[in-house]
């Protein structure tokens, strides 16, 4: 069966590594969870074992869920007496997005209703709900359209059951676990833990420790949640295959053999006896040192290597500041230089006060809080600058390093509100340094960053060397920044050239990688081609696209590398069409669609010049997307110029168009003018432009311009 694991974001990969060890046949990582296949003891043995998921969730029923209407019909026809005793207790949870249901906790109390209503009607009494402790807990999402009822086995599992006392801001214990696992704590005891220290200095009530304690001790989450209880009260439970898999976890279970090499210092007595009380109660109290002592005075707590793991303060509540992180990096070069470790930071710039060198950067969400989850392959001091060949940066360098620090701070609550992961971080934001700063976060594999930098080249009157410095200056600044390698950077020139310059190929790499945008997966090649496949202005165009183009006709004209085309797909469009002229990029418009699942005869790819086959076609269609080029040349057809022929393509555009059609146009030549009296003699128009810009665009809206064109209706 198919299954979904919610988890913290920043932890989807991991978790899906984790589902396939215990069992899933397939897992696939999502925003904010993974989207798994396996029977039955798979899904159990997730709400045993998983120490990264949220909520376990086995699907009851999926449907389609317009409004609150086809919500309460489609729960009502579920014969309830075969989950719940009809005197027994319910609670609901509920997730929705899209325009048919927006209230989460209405959508809760009609699924609610459904049920109440209909085992009123079955057996002449009615459950009730109890949200703390209810017989059957249940789990709603719609999203476009569509709804999965799921029963939630175990409710929250990051909830191990050990926490007697937490500090101001503790940590939950999947994200603990995923925290270590980043710092390279194994999972599951291995020879090499034999003599591997963990240590915490700024340990708070001790949850990193002891979730780390209990992963050494191979101890199952499950075993101590439910240990003398069952999950889940739900008629459908296996109570046998539970008690299987409830016998094999205490087998394994090595508390009682675990060697007392876990080290936990704070500041706080009061937090550190807090601290003992967690680690009595999940069996681990012997196996840990909690000490009180400051960060400053930090000592190497025994002989050998380890691994550090840290959650410093980061959130108001606790005053986070760039001194504390600076003293941080220093007490853990001076003390433990040879150990590897994470530390859970505030930001990018709590991050960099620390003056360690991560191996890698993650984007992490605690609760609400974002944060970032830096992880060392050692602590030792860098070594010192010039040693490497990186220079110092310079003061236009670090200027620019301020700059793009701050941007990103800025930027950072709407990306993650969004799941934004490939975006603009700079685009000239200082003039004298003129480039503009995209960057992709590789969806799969090693979720590698990427940054594709485009220089704009200077005036006539900038010497060419001071140009020369500059980008160099802006290299730097970004490697410092962004802690991305050199291999991961692709660097180019844009210069103003005659039609079809883009589409040159420039670099002969063939390296494509995989990015998300919102429910799409899409090939990039950011080395090879002055643009990369997808253009990162055009974001929320696709966006609409895809919201508006459930069981549409949908045409896609210059498709390019037809994102457009798989958003219209993945959102629900009957069929689609994709026009171009270039059998390179649809080519690459297949591979998108094949990434999203969306081949066959109802999505078709048509190699030809755009005003020919408008003029041929005569199928209409319900969403047209057209992104015309300012100026093409191509070998054996008449040249294009926006300016000049865009009348005569709407004019076809528009004529394509079935009756409640919409079309959408959109192009980035500057100086366009829309000839708005001659078109508006075929088609009402309404310019969107300013919805069409997306946050990381706001300082260039001239990116492009966009509008909205109905076909007027043919006069008798």
């Amino acid at each position: 069966m198919h299954f979904f694991v919610p988890c913290g974001r920043g932890l989807e990969y991991l978790l899906a590594d984790e589902l396939v060890a215990l069992g899933a046949s397939r897992a696939t990582a999502a925003q904010s969870g993974v989207n798994a296949e396996g029977d039955a003891e798979a899904l159990l043995r997730v709400v045993m074992w998983s120490r990264l998921g949220s909520r376990a969730l086995w699907p009851l029923v999926e449907f389609d869920c317009a409004d609150e209407a086809a919500l309460y019909d489609a729960v009502h026809a579920i014969d309830w007496r075969e989950h719940l005793a009809p005197e027994g207790t319910l609670a609901v949870q509920a997730h929705v997005s899209g325009t048919g249901l927006t209230h989460a906790r209405y959508a809760a109390q009609r699924v609610k209703d459904a049920i109440v209503d209909r085992m009123r009607f079955d057996a002449g009494v009615r459950p009730s709900v109890d949200v703390d402790d209810p017989d059957l807990r249940l789990d709603l999402v719609v999203r476009k359209g569509r709804a999965v009822l799921s029963v939630d086995l175990a409710g929250p599992l990051h909830r191990r059951g050990w926490r007697q006392g937490q500090g101001e801001a503790p940590l939950k214990e999947n994200l603990a676990c995923g925290v270590l696992l980043r710092a390279g704590w194994p999972s599951t005891p291995q020879a090499d833990t034999v003599g591997l220290a963990l240590l915490d200095p700024m340990c708070g009530s001790g949850t990193l420790l002891i979730e780390g304690a209990l992963m050494a001790a191979d101890c199952a989450p499950g075993l101590l949640r439910h240990s003398d209880v069952m999950p889940s009260r739900w008629l459908g439970f296996d109570q046998s295959l539970w008690q299987k898999l409830l016998d094999e976890a205490k087998s394994r279970d090595r508390r009682a053999q675990l060697g007392s090499h876990f080290f936990g210092v704070d500041a706080d007595q009061r937090i550190v006896q807090q601290a003992r009380q967690n680690a009595d109660a999940a069996g681990v109290f012997d196996a840990i040192d909690f000490r009180t002592g400051d960060i400053a005075a930090l000592q190497r707590p025994c002989e050998g290597l380890g691994v550090v793991v840290c959650n410093p303060p980061y959130d108001e509540r606790l005053a986070a500041d760039e001194t504390l992180y600076a003293a941080i990096g220093q007490s853990l070069q001076r003390a433990v230089p040879d150990w590897r470790g994470a530390l859970l930071c505030g930001s990018d710039a709590l991050a960099h006060a620390t003056r360690l060198r991560a191996r890698k950067r993650y984007a992490m969400s605690n609760g609400a809080l974002e944060c970032v989850l830096m992880a060392c392959d050692s602590f030792a001091p860098p070594p010192p600058r010039g040693a490497d060949g990186e220079r110092p940066l310079s003061e236009g360098a670090q200027m620019v390093a301020n700059r793009l620090r701050k941007t990103l701070k800025h930027s950072s609550r709407w990306r993650e509100r969004e799941g934004v992961t490939c975006f603009r971080a700079y685009d000239a934001d200082l003039p004298e340094y003129a480039a503009a700063v995209d960057v992709y976060q590789e969806d799969g594999g090693e979720a590698r960053r990427f940054l594709h930098v485009q220089e704009y080249a200077p005036p006539a009157d900038v010497p060419e060397h001071d140009s020369r410095r500059r980008f160099s200056e802006l290299l730097a600044a970004l490697r410092e920044v962004m802690a991305v390698p050199r291999e991961n950077m692709a660097q180019k020139t844009r210069v103003r050239g005659k039609g079809g310059s883009k589409y040159g190929r420039m670099d002969d790499r063939s390296e494509a990688i995989v990015v998300r945008e919102g429910a799409v997966r899409l090939e990039v090649n950011l080395f090879d081609y002055l643009d990369t496949g997808l253009f990162l202005d055009h974001r929320p165009l696709r966006q609409r696209i895809a919201e508006e183009a459930k069981g549409l006709k949908f045409l896609n004209l210059f498709c390019y590398t037809g994102a457009a085309t798989a958003h219209a797909a993945v959102g629900g469009a009957a069929n689609t069409t994709s026009v171009d002229l270039s059998s390179t990029y649809l080519e690459w418009a297949a591979r998108n669609m094949a990434l999203n699942g969306k081949v066959g005869p109802a999505h078709r790819f048509v190699k030809a010049d755009v005003m020919a086959w408008l003029q041929a076609e005569r199928d209409h269609y319900d969403l047209i997307f057209c992104d015309p080029p300012t100026f093409s040349n191509s070998n054996g057809i008449d040249d294009f110029d926006v300016q000049k022929n865009h009348v005569d393509l709407l004019g076809r555009s528009v004529r394509r168009l079935a009756p409640g059609g919409v079309l959408l146009f959109s192009n980035n030549f500057r100086r366009f003018k829309l000839d708005i009296e001659t078109v508006s003699k075929f088609a009402e128009v309404e310019e969107i432009t300013p919805a069409t810009i997306g946050p990381d665009f706001e300082r260039n809206p001239r990116i492009h311009r966009a509008w909205v064109l109905t076909r007027l209706r043919e006069r008798d």
